[in-house]
């Protein structure tokens, strides 16, 4: 009795010990982004620079309203718009049938296909083959340089590769019986079993391309197509908000409420879809950690 009384006692202070790691974790985590969210709807006559807290003095949309009326952002946010929808359609479509193809053992150069997998998850080719690369293709400037070079990671693959292993290739053998082709198993058994899978390659594949930063930064040269990344950039590296788009010359609103609230625009997508993938985001992940 008393072994198993002295066990409990363990356990309950080592749960203690692990519940007040998670809090603290939590609440480190939580703050920022709460000072953050809290400055951005402060209203401009009552803020104080560098003054922290987490509830907003008076609470105003004024910087909002200025910064979604800007030219500047809604330019900006439509790039990372088209950049990220296309890429994450192009890129789950691309990736899925890449899988597909590897999991088939009659598939030409199959082992070499999988030895490039697996080595670019070891190693990366850098910034600068990546540039050269992009501009010896003449995609400069261009979406297609921000969309194209994402549409296959090594882990994505991985990932779709050991959901499709996991079907059962009874549905396979049944298809080819009544003479389905392999792109006709893709369309029509594949795909609509593998909503986890999609949902989880969408997730990482759009939350990729739409915080795209180096990217953006070194092949876009054009003012008119930089993503949400390098305009958020644009406004934490400026103090003023003068040139940017978000005041005039006759009332220029504080340059940190400004800052904070584009981060928090810049979020807010990602923070929006996410609660609706997430049932299949956990499900999708753990396929790929059993069956990798």
């Amino acid at each position: 009795m008393k072994e198993k009384k002295k066990t409990r006692k363990k356990k309950g202070l080592a749960d203690i010990i692990i519940y007040v790691c998670i809090i603290t974790v939590t609440v480190v985590c939580v703050l920022p982004f709460l000072y953050v969210l809290s400055i951005s709807f402060t209203a401009t006559d009552v803020y104080v620079p560098l003054e922290f807290s987490l509830i907003p003095k008076k609470f105003s949309l004024e910087v909002y309203n200025t910064i979604l009326s800007t030219p500047d952002f809604l330019i900006a946010l439509k790039n990372t718009v088209i950049v990220t929808i296309g890429g994450t359609i192009f890129g789950v479509f691309f990736t899925l049938a890449f899988a597909y193809g590897l999991t088939k053992k009659d598939l030409p150069f199959r082992r070499l296909l999988l030895g490039v997998v697996i080595f670019g998850l070891l190693f990366d080719v850098g910034m600068i083959p990546n540039y050269l690369n992009i501009r010896s293709l003449g995609l400069i400037n261009s979406y297609n340089a921000l969309i194209l070079p994402a549409l296959l990671t090594s882990y994505n693959v991985i990932i779709a590769r050991s959901f499709i292993q996991g079907l059962p290739e009874e549905l396979e053998d049944a298809a080819r019986i009544d003479g389905c082709s392999y792109f006709s198993i893709f369309f029509r058994i594949v795909l609509p079993l593998a909503k986890a899978s999609i949902a989880t390659l969408a997730l990482f594949i759009a939350v990729e391309q739409w915080n795209q930063y180096i990217k953006p930064l070194m092949y876009i040269t054009d003012y008119t197509k930089r993503t949400i990344q390098v305009y958020v950039k644009t406004i934490l590296v400026d103090a003023s908000t003068t040139g940017l788009g978000v005041g005039d010359g006759n009332m220029a609103l504080p340059g940190e409420t400004i800052r904070m609230a584009t981060i928090v625009l810049s979020m807010l997508p990602v923070m929006c879809i996410y609660p609706f993938v997430q049932k299949y985001f956990v499900k999708g992940v753990m396929v790929g950690a059993v069956k990798g």
